[in-house]
């Protein structure tokens, strides 16, 4: 691998590629850590101590699910503090439309063309999303800053529309946050094209990357003696390593069909008879039904943010109740029933979102057409209809591994804070509820973009008769 890579870097296009790729991760850093406009300093560092400390709630929960697809930039107040959150909801409402508007569903069966026409309906679409979301964010940091500083500060000063004065000030922080949110997204399309990987992936890679140093460092002292910090350093490596090793055995993990060509007499030349065969992978969708899960459980809490602070105290209680609901909260270090029902849902929601996205992505090749078209059989499968039936019964038994190992992967921090309420296993608890140092949207991100990145590079190598990173 080590050689490998140094081949990479020898040669110019490459080196180039993987440079830039650096580049605009350095400038994204850099610019996530830029505050919005007009933040009370001293509020927002009340604000990341309450945060860190847990005394913020479930609001804090809410900060700490927002910030992995903010690549860490939330907990700055930046104005990158919505990351890429606007567009994933986005790609999803129009993923969920597709199959219902007959005209989307037409655009996706254009190939190159239509896609270009969805993806920029679904850059219309992020800029009202990013608009709302950045008024509910707000609203989330300005509850965080009233009780942590005791209601003796905003986080911004001139937020709101009343009295008129705070206007312009207000409309000028939703639209850097919008603008900030672009800005993401564009760098996620220049690592894409002039890059290594999958841009908005990359992105939100480097994020985590950048705080597992911070985040471990904090864990490591959490504890009442260096015993108990012992222990939960070494139950996390435990964890992580395991975790990690299985999602690359699922990642990779395939079925392969068999598939035969027909021969064909062109000229003097005889075409096919040769075989090959079609790879089913078990998981083919990657994280992102772990994505859209968190994306759509988030959102009903960034709504009822606006109503935190209502001055109707049932709608109060009400509003507190849902963000507590949909960001798993804790209850006084034990496990609460707001806990195990958003973990059901998010385990729900995830095999679901598999089995969706896994659809939308075998409608989207239509395998048996492409295969009819160039003149391939399955042995034993007449072609048509019964080849379809064939793949698709094959690939609902593969995506029901893959959908059950996405769905436990994604509750494993819920499912150790359970554990650590057990006599004995106390020190598990820093590693539970929604702590983003286990949780596995971040590893399948990480693992899968560092598979991917790999995969890229020895294709590239391959293509130069260099052995590869994958043997």
């Amino acid at each position: 691998m080590l050689q490998a890579l140094r081949n990479a870097l020898v040669l110019p296009d490459l080196r180039n590629r993987i440079l830039f790729t650096i580049f605009i991760l350095a400038i994204f850093r850099l610019v996530s850590h830029i505050p919005v406009p007009g933040v009370n300093v001293e509020v927002l560092r009340a604000i990341q101590q309450s945060v860190q400390n847990g005394s913020a709630g479930g609001l804090g929960n809410l900060v700490g699910l927002l910030s992995l697809l903010s690549g860490g930039a939330v907990a700055n107040f930046s104005v990158l503090s919505m990351g890429v959150y606007p567009y994933v909801t986005a790609q999803l409402i129009l993923q969920l439309l597709i199959p219902i508007i007959p005209r989307l569903e037409e655009m996706s069966k254009e190939g190159d063309q239509g896609r270009r026409k969805i993806n920029r309906l679904t850059y219309a679409v992020t800029v009202p999303m990013a608009m709302l979301n950045s008024v509910g964010q707000v609203s989330i940091f300005e509850q965080i800053g009233a009780r942590a500083t005791t209601n003796l500060g905003h986080v911004l000063p001139n937020w709101g529309f009343v009295p008129a004065s705070n206007i312009l000030p207000t409309l000028v922080t939703i639209l850097t946050m919008t603008a900030g949110t672009m800005f993401a997204i564009w760098l996620g399309e220049l690592i894409t094209e002039q890059g290594v990987g999958q841009g908005l992936s990359i992105i939100i890679f480097g994020g985590i990357v950048a705080r597992m140093p911070f985040n471990v460092a904090a864990i490591s002292q959490t504890g009442t003696d260096v015993l108990t910090n012992l222990l939960t350093m070494v139950a996390f490596f435990v964890i992580l390593i395991g975790m990690v090793v299985s999602i690359v055995i699922i990642q990779e993990g395939e079925r392969r069909i068999p598939v035969q060509y027909g021969r064909r007499v062109r000229g003097r030349r005889i075409l096919g008879g040769a075989g090959t065969h079609i790879p089913l992978k078990v998981n083919s969708t990657g994280m992102i039904p772990i994505i859209f899960a968190q994306a759509l459980l988030v959102f009903p809490a960034v709504i009822a943010g606006f109503f935190v602070n209502s001055t109707d105290a049932g709608l109060q209680n009400f509003a507190n109740e849902v963000v507590q609901l949909f960001t798993g909260s804790r209850a006084g270090g034990t496990v609460s029933i707001q806990e195990v029902v958003y973990a059901t849902l998010y385990f729900l929601m995830v095999v679901g979102f598999t089995y969706f996205y896994t659809d939308v992505v075998m409608q989207q090749q239509n395998l048996p057409e492409n295969l009819q078209k160039q003149g391939g059989f399955i042995m034993g499968i007449r072609p048509g209809k019964p080849t379809e039936h064939y793949i698709v019964s094959i690939m609902r038994r593969l995506t029901l591994v893959g959908a059950l190992f996405l769905g436990l992967l994604a509750i494993v921090p819920y499912l150790v804070d359970i554990i650590s309420t057990i006599n004995g296993l106390q020190f598990l608890a820093p590693l539970g509820g929604n702590s983003q140092l286990i949780s596995g949207a971040g590893l399948l991100i990480v693992v899968g973009v560092v598979l991917d990145t790999m995969r890229q590079l020895e294709a590239q190598l391959m293509m130069r008769r260099y052995e590869g990173f994958i043997r």
